[in-house]
């Protein structure tokens, strides 16, 4: 079959390009099948996700669907702008623990996403998983594959050693602070019992930001996404400002998802938004309970680490 899917050289415009097989499914290196379903922009996609139901269905009736709910509740109510200026001064320090990139995917064995209603599979499988899907539509770009396979390492925020936050401080959708919520963020009802929402200073359209100010200026609500760009950061690592990009903003669906908060952005934002649109398909659809083979693939991240990355991290 032939797809057709977004295809970019780093720091250029978007064009497309054909990939071609054979078979009635793409079988990646490390045994990850993507089934033949083609959405509409050409990208090959499954029908529903791990529970027979669409993605990022927030009113399916699941029994994850409760969890979700509650965490959401709890993140819309807790997160504010006083609140995340006080984790990113905290956290920026790097100081808890110190070890290498694959040691902490190992931890991730350990974690299971309360804020995903499409899968409860441990996360060290979803990173691959993205990965590996990336890698085979992708095969050029070492760094977008590194990117997929540490983009969600800040979920270690869950373990005791790395603070033991909940869940509402490390997952989930993520948004702006400082400025009004906009509708598009998911349950956003729940936003009404966040003091900043009848903050004047913070309810505005603009509230403590101007238009075009760019993002890395703007306070987003705290989680893994913001820590692990922090620690990549501070670990001085040589992945491309594109891949910090993803690593800040793949939770910021209202974004990429819903064209909400542009006004926001400067034009280095939307150069990297492109890499963020490609990088989301595989993050968000290639969650399957198709398990990778770890120790098969474990050799190739090695090495992408080595490059990017030094042996071992503050964080």
């Amino acid at each position: 079959m032939t797809l057709l899917v977004a295809q970019t050289e780093h720091g250029a415009e978007v064009e497309n390009k054909k990939v071609t097989t054979d078979a009635e499914e793409l079988l990646l290196d490390g045994g990850f099948v993507v089934p033949k379903n083609v959405s509409n922009d050409g990208f090959v996609v499954p029908g529903n996700n791990a529970f027979g139901n669409s993605f990022r269905d927030y009113n399916a009736e699941t029994e994850r669907k409760k969890i979700v709910e509650e965490l959401y509740r709890q993140s819309h109510i807790n997160q504010t702008y006083d609140f995340v200026k006080k984790m990113r001064e905290e956290y920026e320090k790097v100081n808890r623990v110190e070890m290498s990139i694959w040691e902490c995917c190992e931890l991730l064995n350990e974690v299971v996403d309360d804020s995903d209603p499409d899968l409860d599979e441990p996360q060290i499988q979803h990173l691959l998983q993205t990965a590996e899907a990336i890698r085979k539509d992708y095969p050029n770009e070492d760094w977008l594959h590194l990117t997929a396979l540490i983009h969600d390492l800040g979920k270690v925020l869950l373990l005791p050693s790395f603070g033991g936050l909940p869940q509402w401080a490390v997952v989930g959708d993520t948004f702006p602070l400082g400025c009004a919520f906009d509708e598009s963020n998911v349950l956003y009802e729940q936003f009404k019992g966040n003091p900043d929402y009848n903050n004047p200073a913070y309810n505005t359209k603009n509230g403590v930001y101007s238009e075009g100010c760019g993002l890395d200026n703007v306070v987003m609500s705290w989680g893994h996404d913001d820590y692990m760009y922090l620690v990549a950061k501070e670990n001085k690592t040589t992945l491309p400002s594109a891949a910090l990009f993803i690593i800040r903003y793949h939770s910021f669906y209202p974004l990429h998802r819903a064209g909400a908060y542009k006004y926001l952005m400067n034009e280095d934002d939307h150069e990297n938004l492109k890499w963020l649109h490609i990088f989301n398909k595989y993050d968000l659809y290639s969650k399957s309970r198709v398990l990778i083979d770890v120790e098969k693939v474990k050799p190739y991240y090695i090495s992408l680490i080595e490059k990017y990355f030094p042996a071992k991290l503050k964080w």
